[in-house]
């Protein structure tokens, strides 16, 4: 195999993320003393949450905004009076609790690690991520974790991943692989650096975009034919 180094995103291609952001969303209205429905509040939450993301992506709000204001924008939604600091404050403490890793993840990065120089590249929360990720089984075998908001550039933004390279050594474009479950961020981003990558997509979305990843899988047994044989 040609690749040296395997960059991969972390949350919903290694983390379940959407397992976290649930359990950490309820605890936290909860301790607000809401009445919590789910169906009404987290999936008003998860489409104000997403587009604000997506505006992260598009460079039209900062890291340190967004952390508030996708709050700021609930509360305003569901008409209630929180302080949007002490949301996000208690949000992201149980968030960064929400370690788990998908079934397989473990195993598959400790093969990876035995061929392979490995890192993560996320776009993320520094106080989140640091503790979701590196007192996660599988921190261990990462040589490195780039953090978008500890490094103030997010994917898919080429210069994170230069910076990701340059963290691990010198190598050929050729010799490096991004894989991730985001065709905006993680795909997009590889292929704005010039390199290799796979798109992991275990619900077989339709690519409706004009990218074209260099591989795509639908579960980490492909992913394993691909880069163990």
């Amino acid at each position: 195999m040609k690749y040296k180094v395997i960059l991969f995103d972390a949350d919903e291609t290694l983390f379940d993320f959407k397992k976290a952001e649930r359990e950490a969303f309820k605890n936290t209205m909860i301790d607000f003393g809401v009445d919590y429905d789910e169906n009404y509040h987290f999936n008003t939450y998860e489409k104000i949450n997403s587009a604000i993301w997506k505006e992260l992506e598009q460079g039209l709000i900062t890291q340190e905004k967004l952390k508030t204001e996708r709050f700021k924008r609930f509360i305003d939604k569901i008409d209630m009076s929180f302080d949007e600091n002490d949301f996000a404050t208690t949000y992201m403490k149980y968030l960064g609790d929400g370690s788990f890793l998908f079934e397989g993840a473990r195993k598959l990065i400790k093969d990876l690690s035995d061929k392979y120089i490995l890192s993560i590249v996320t776009n993320g929360l520094t106080v989140v991520q640091e503790r979701r990720i590196k007192k996660s089984s599988i921190a261990k075998y990462f040589k490195d974790i780039v953090i978008s908001e500890e490094i103030g550039i997010a994917k898919p933004h080429p210069d994170i991943f230069e910076h990701a390279i340059g963290n691990l050594g010198e190598f050929n474009k050729d010799e490096i692989l991004m894989i991730g479950d985001n065709l905006s961020s993680d795909i997009k981003g590889g292929i704005n650096y010039n390199i290799d990558t796979c798109w992991y997509n275990p619900n077989k979305k339709e690519n409706k975009s004009d990218l074209s990843p260099t591989y795509e899988i639908s579960d980490y047994k492909e992913l394993r034919n691909i880069l163990l044989g």
